[in-house]
């Protein structure tokens, strides 16, 4: 069978590696970090622990589905344990939403902040339950290389009216202001603004209620690091360290890789799992494309950036949620500045994660191990994060001391953070994104970055931003349209 090598170990990434060697291929994967995940790093200081991506865990049938390909248990790898809170909610006005558990669970604690928008949830669910059937169901894994493929879709995006937001959609079902922040949160969590993003993303509401939050116990590094020993086991090359400078190609079929330090691999098969802006600016001759996707690549929507604060605590905080959500007085507005402005906005919201809650190994004992992520616009906004890093980092530790971890500008620990320029310089994530192109209407399944490159031969696409797009159940179905179109060589 071909030689196939991935370029990048992102989860999308990883997929890819281990269905093209369930298909027989000699496979080898390349990335430019020290560790496998991309932007599920593990980072560690003084004892804490901190895993860097992403940490809600859901639809994890899809990784089942990786060890299963090898006649393999994922069980006998990693373990995943349930969360019966998935989310607490914290409003400005003092306020707080438990969201998860069953969903009588979340209809009785709607009923108690709003009673007349608990059928209305109800109805909501509802709903997303129908966007799912097509969105997810029927198309999260089927490639959309055919106009047609959308075509055939355009009744079922009207019936279930995908033109509109998912703050509309959310809006149209719940009147309390709270819950409709706490309800229209989830483009966020793949790099989309909620009054921009169409409301095929709401399912993600339905996915949640469907198969629950999970944890990877050892944390998302854990994770990895079993899907690292599957690989390892079934004969996948894993080359660290190791930055593409450039994809050969010969009469618009790809022959290998040129890597920065001066080797070369060959290749029949090529899957690049970074971000796709990055790999037709950086690692393909303008003359390998159209000129028409020259266009249409330019004027792409990008995902916000992120701040990210990375800490441990002396002394624990057992009555913080796993997952908390910190939102503050202002939404809308605040949502514009982010995706649109061109300064750094003097508020923020927050999602904090602590780990600790389900795993105490992630710190020293009687201690706390947090990260906490504040969307920022990227870096095509004016930001100096060299100075505003700092300034930010302060504010938000000043903001969370007043608020769910009281004293904790006394008792924080080993803290450090990554700014959009950390993702561009570490993740090569064009403008420093945090979720590559954003996913609006106009930039989703026929209009995203295919998964099988048009212009160039046996050249192949996964991750964030191709289709079905971001989060962890979206770049794992990117491995599996890639499998379906894949073309023997």
């Amino acid at each position: 069978m071909a030689e196939a090598v991935v370029i990048g170990g992102g989860f999308g990434g990883i997929a890819a590696a281990l269905r093209l060697r369930a298909k027989g291929h000699e496979v080898t994967i390349v990335d430019r970090c020290p560790r496998l995940g991309g932007r599920a790093q593990v980072f560690e200081r003084d004892g804490f622990r901190h895993d860097a991506g992403p940490t809600v865990l859901t639809a994890t049938f899809l990784f089942d589905e990786l060890f299963e390909l090898f006649g393999r248990k994922r069980e006998d790898y990693i373990d995943f344990i349930p969360l019966d809170t998935w989310y607490r909610f914290h409003f400005h006005d003092g306020s707080s939403f438990n969201y998860g558990g069953t969903a009588e669970d979340t209809y009785k604690e709607i009923e108690r902040i709003h009673s007349p928008d608990a059928q209305g949830y109800l109805d909501l669910l509802d709903h997303s339950r129908k966007i799912f059937d097509v969105g997810f169901t029927q198309l999260a894994d089927q490639p959309f290389h055919s106009v047609g493929t959308l075509l055939a879709q355009v009744p079922n995006l009207l019936r279930l009216g995908c033109h509109r937001s998912v703050w509309q959609l959310v809006s149209k079902y719940l009147k309390n202001e709270n819950l409709r922040r706490a309800f229209s949160i989830h483009p966020l969590l793949v790099g989309g603004n909620p009054f921009e993003t169409t409301c095929i993303y709401s399912l993600i509401h339905f996915l949640e209620r469907k198969w629950g939050i999970q944890f990877a116990m050892g944390g998302t590094g854990a994770l990895v690091a079993a899907l690292e020993r599957l690989m390892r086991e079934v004969g996948i090359k894993i080359e660290m360290n190791q930055t593409v400078k450039k994809i050969s190609v010969r009469e618009r079929r790809v022959t290998g890789i040129d890597l920065e330090g001066g080797d070369s691999l060959a290749a029949q098969i090529v899957v690049s799992n970074v971000d796709p802006l990055f790999l037709y600016r950086k690692l393909l001759d303008s003359s390998d494309y159209s000129r028409f996707f020259r266009l249409k690549e330019r004027k792409m929507q990008q995902s916000m950036g992120l701040f990210v604060l990375f800490f441990g605590t002396a002394g624990t905080y057992p009555e913080v949620a796993h997952h908390s959500i910190w939102l503050g007085p202002r939404f809308k507005d605040l949502i514009k500045e982010i995706f649109h402005g061109k300064d750094l906005p003097d508020d923020f919201s927050l999602y904090l994660h602590r780990p600790t809650a389900t795993d105490p190994s992630f710190a020293p004992e009687n201690c706390d191990s947090f990260y906490v992520l504040a969307p920022v616009p990227n870096l095509n906004a004016n930001i100096d994060w060299k100075k505003e890093g700092p300034a930010l980092r302060d504010r938000i530790v000043k903001a969370l001391d007043q608020s769910l971890l009281p004293n904790l500008e006394s008792r924080i620990r080993s803290d450090f953070f990554m700014t959009p320029e950390d993702f561009a310089n570490d993740y090569l994530s064009v403008a420093g994104t945090g979720f590559s192109v954003a996913p609006i209407f106009s930039q989703s399944a026929w209009f995203r970055f295919h998964n099988r490159s048009e212009a160039i031969r046996n050249l192949y696409l996964v991750g964030a931003g191709t289709h079905p797009g971001a989060g962890v159940p979206g770049v794992l179905c990117s491995a599996k349209v890639m499998d379906k179109v894949l073309v023997d060589c």
